[in-house]
């Protein structure tokens, strides 16, 4: 069992007050595990509290540009496509600088954007990586007391909320296909990491929070893949309450035992590539597989192989590369990147709603996971256009956004503001004051 910190407790009186106040949400027997933050006022890891693109609270603006609803930029050092986080007054990332072989963590003024401090990460040789994908793509997590980042061959890193390095992990050379991009995920006292590799053993491991012990390693036979681990609480069929870690991965979808990293069940029919991290809604979670491949709806809490048991719907076709899928009420919202087409499907049947295409058609032509509020989808594209859809049955193009710089890390929304990475500068977005 997880142990209850005063966070967890906060975040799971929150998730009680969301299901009371939907009720229909109260019975479903499969939910993604919220972290252990107040939503309303932090943004603690890739995709937000939830980890699936739910933003909390009002007051956040739907268009901006260069000029316009700016509340500041500054310029960030390096390369990265780590997104920001927010916690407290502060907001942290990571780059990348001299081809990768110095890697740091950041943290920001949330306020003004000034650069509070920099620490790197230590010394090590780089690993081979992808040119877009680079060597700062794993968007680091927090807890209030510590702020903890994966940077590959150099390693996983605990840092104080000044920056100073409490505990650091070395897995030594990595021979990872692209480079490394996997966030980590914090549940409870564990620290949650995947690695996939080549000519070497890929593994999801846990790692004590506090200490950086490692506490479990299950080796995976999975080569290839930079999805992030999705932490979801079920119901089974014998009525057991308990925590699953997903891995959306090469040919198989497969959930852990977070308590000790025994494989609880897999799922085939995803392809060789995958990126997209799963959502979950409607006692459904849904895997998006790379290349144009299949998507599928697959009912959790099951044991064993549960390919022909319980794969609810799949769709052959026109899942993202990269981009992670967005659930908004009764929808699945899904943007196809190797053709900038959007698909929308019912999602407890798998019927498809409606198709069109955002923008010119781009080869690997987004990046950025989508996120919602207010009745609207924000779907930004690697261009740095955000394409404002409304939320529904029928598609509507509200409008486009246009930042002017490239965009291929994912927004961070916090009290009223956006916070958004572009290559080379960090951009507050909010409603211009006085």
């Amino acid at each position: 069992m997880l142990r209850m910190t005063p966070i967890r407790l906060f975040a799971f009186a929150f998730l009680l007050t969301a299901l009371a106040a939907d009720p229909a949400a109260a019975n479903e027997r499969a939910r993604m595990t919220p972290a252990d933050a107040d939503p309303a006022t932090t943004w603690p890891q890739w995709r937000g509290p939830s980890g699936q693109g739910e933003v909390t609270g009002s007051g956040y603006v739907d268009r901006w540009g260069p000029e316009e609803n700016v509340r500041w930029k500054v310029a960030v050092p390096g390369n990265g496509n780590s997104s920001p986080i927010v916690w407290g007054d502060a907001l942290f990332l990571t780059t990348a600088e001299a081809a990768g072989a110095r890697r740091s963590v950041l943290a920001f003024d949330r306020a003004i954007g000034k650069r509070l401090w920099t620490t790197a990460a230590p010394a090590a040789t780089p690993e081979r990586a992808y040119p877009k994908n680079g060597h700062a793509s794993s968007t680091p997590t927090a807890d209030g007391e510590r702020v903890y980042a994966y940077l590959g061959n150099h390693g996983l890193l605990a840092l104080d909320m000044d920056g100073q390095i409490v505990w650091h992990k070395s897995f030594g050379e990595l021979n990872a296909f692209h480079g490394t991009a996997s966030s980590p995920l914090l549940l409870g006292e564990r620290l949650i990491v995947v690695q996939e590799q080549q000519r070497a053993a890929s593994f999801i491991a846990a790692f004590d929070r506090r200490t950086g012990e490692e506490l479990w390693r299950t080796e995976r036979d999975t080569q290839v893949g930079w999805s992030s681990p999705a932490a979801i609480s079920v119901t089974t069929d014998d009525g057991e309450e308990r925590d699953e870690i997903i891995v959306n991965s090469q040919h198989h979808v497969i959930a852990y035992a977070p308590e000790d990293g025994r494989e609880l069940w897999r799922a085939s029919g995803t392809t060789f590539e995958v990126i997209p991290s799963p959502v979950v809604g409607h006692d459904l979670l849904f895997s998006t597989s790379g290349r144009a491949g299949p998507t599928l709806a697959i009912r959790p809490g099951g044991n064993g192989d549960v390919t022909d048991s319980r794969i609810v719907w799949t769709a052959a076709k026109g899942s993202p590369f990269v981009v992670a899928p967005m659930l908004v009420g009764e929808y699945l919202y899904m943007v196809n990147d190797m053709v900038s087409v959007i698909t929308v499907y019912e999602a407890k049947s798998g019927e498809v709603v409606w198709q069109e295409r955002l923008g010119e058609r781009m080869r690997e032509g987004f990046s950025a996971a989508p996120v919602a509020f207010g009745g609207k989808i924000f779907f930004t594209n690697d261009n740095g256009e955000t394409f404002v859809i409304k939320e529904g049955p029928d598609f509507e193009l509200l409008h486009v956004n246009r930042i002017g710089e490239r965009t291929i890390a994912s927004p961070a929304l916090v009290g009223g503001v956006w916070y958004i990475r572009t290559d080379g500068h960090l951009w507050a977005i909010g409603e211009e004051t006085g």
